[in-house]
């Protein structure tokens, strides 16, 4: 699967100065390095190098500085990556080339350095955005069939976690997720009730919810995020 390559690449980026996530705004990896503004790298990756993932790196460009594409390193050498042609068209668009070996060593098979065209900058800042608020690195990038842990996820689990020690208000819930009214009046997931005006309770989906992503305990005496109050800190496998 894709997510066996993710840790080696994230490794490597890291090595580099970049803070690395993975499954950020449908890319398998966003890794940012630096503040205002910002050097943005979005990484793809696939079990061989093919057309689907120049594909991938194609509709990437408009929202970042460099894309990377990292793929197994093919046995024998028989692989795309060997291919010169391969190599000449990802060097004309400006992508990086990341080979994996199956011991888990990344090489470096060729650097970004082409022009990229024209930025898109919506779509660049939403993955900032993005990237910054959620907690942790919660996602493995590659994999398609598990719920991402998004920024959102992550706060409405928060708000969760409050609720299953009974009814609260929006305010109450604040300091842990800034976003908590809008949370629990949109009720994406349908994890919360309006009990009566302004008070909201878990539903069952809720508690179902924090059976398969357990979370700390609400403690209401602590008015800021502390320690205990930490969701899916670090990188945690799909479940």
């Amino acid at each position: 699967m894709e997510t066996t390559l993710y840790l080696p690449v994230k490794r490597f980026l890291e090595a580099r100065g970049f803070v690395v996530k993975g499954e950020v705004g449908g890319c398998d990896l966003v890794a940012i390095k630096g503040d205002g503004p910002p050097i943005v790298v979005i990484g793809e990756l696939k079990l061989r190098f093919n057309l689907d993932l120049l594909l991938q790196g194609v509709d990437r460009v408009a929202a970042c500085d460099e894309v990377w594409l990292a793929a197994r390193i093919a046995p024998r050498g028989k692989g795309r990556e060997s291919d010169p042609r391969f190599r000449q068209l990802c060097r004309r668009l400006g992508f990086g080339l990341l080979g994996v070996t199956g011991g888990g060593e990344v090489r470096l098979l060729l650097s970004p350095a082409a022009p990229m065209p024209r930025r898109d900058p919506r779509r660049r800042s939403r993955l900032v955005d993005e990237h910054r608020k959620r907690q942790g690195d919660p996602a493995v990038g590659g994999g398609s069939r598990a719920p991402v842990m998004t920024a959102y996820r992550q706060q409405a689990l928060l708000c969760a976690a409050a609720l299953a020690t009974g009814p609260k208000r929006p305010r109450d819930l604040r300091a842990i997720a800034p976003d908590a009214a809008r949370i629990l009046f949109r009720n994406v997931y349908g994890w919360f009730s309006r009990q009566s005006r302004g008070v909201y309770v878990l539903t069952e989906a809720g508690h179902a919810a924090l059976s398969r992503w357990p979370q700390a305990p609400f403690d209401a005496g602590h008015g800021d995020r502390h320690e205990g109050a930490r969701i899916n800190d670090g990188l945690i496998l799909p479940g």
